[in-house]
C-alpha cells in the first residue's frame, strides 16, 4: 500500500515485476483517522491483490494485472 504514484510508473508501465501487488490509495482527506478508515475499507472488499496494480479512490477502485515474469 502506498501513496506514491512512483510505484505505478515503477510496477506497470516500466514492466517492473511486483508479484505481491500495488495498492495506490487516493483519498481526499489526509487525516490520520480517515486514512486508517479508508485503508481499511479498500482491504475490506475483498478481492485478490497479488499480481495486480490498484487505484483507490473515493468510490472508485481500478484493478489491474501487472506484468508477469
Amino acid at each position: 500500500m502506498t501513496f506514491d504514484k512512483d510505484f505505478g510508473e515503477l510496477a506497470f508501465h516500466l514492466g517492473r515485476l511486483a508479484t505481491p501487488g500495488v495498492i495506490l490509495l487516493r483519498p481526499r482527506l489526509r487525516s490520520p483517522d480517515y486514512l486508517v478508515r479508508f485503508a481499511q475499507a479498500v482491504l475490506a472488499q475483498g478481492h485478490t491483490w497479488e499480481g495486480h496494480f490498484a487505484v483507490a479512490e473515493e468510490g472508485r477502485l481500478r484493478i489491474v494485472p501487472l506484468p508477469t515474469p
